[in-house]
């Protein structure tokens, strides 16, 4: 029987579109994968993207915000950078045959409104593009989804 994948989920501030990722990559790999979801800086798991994901019933409550450092012993066979920023800035992760990937999704966390609506609108759209994001990855590198 073949070992489960090791997949890291790299963003900025491992506080939305990692946290995010890490949950589609949960639910749709049905726990046959390891995800895991770092930063090169932690932010705390953002209260919206907690909130976003439990729309679809995908509970990320449990998730907490940690540094790519903490993860150095692990071999990656798959590493997503889900922001530009980490993707130019991250620091050397030790999977040398671990397959690299990049897909800059907007960041909900940017926008600053006071509007409660607004923000939630932008976290829905962001968790659409990456559940979109995660299903073709799932398919194509994880399972026959």
């Amino acid at each position: 029987m073949n070992s489960p994948k090791n997949v890291l989920v790299l963003c900025t501030g491992n506080s939305c579109r990692s946290q995010i990722t890490h949950g589609w990559l949960n639910y749709f790999t049905g726990g046959t994968t390891i995800i895991y979801s770092a930063g090169i800086e932690t932010h705390g798991v953002n209260p919206l993207a907690i909130a976003t994901m439990a729309e679809e019933g995908i509970d990320i409550r449990s998730h907490t915000s940690n540094l790519v450092e903490e993860y150095n012993k692990i071999s990656f066979d798959f590493i997503i950078t889900v922001c530009d920023h980490a993707y130019k800035n991250c620091p050397i992760v030790p999977s040398k045959n671990a397959i690299k990937l990049h897909h800059n999704f907007s960041d909900p966390s940017k926008l600053k409104s006071t509007d409660v609506q607004e923000n939630k609108v932008a976290f829905r759209k962001t968790r659409e593009e990456i559940k979109k994001y995660c299903i073709t990855f799932v398919k194509a590198n994880l399972s026959s989804l």
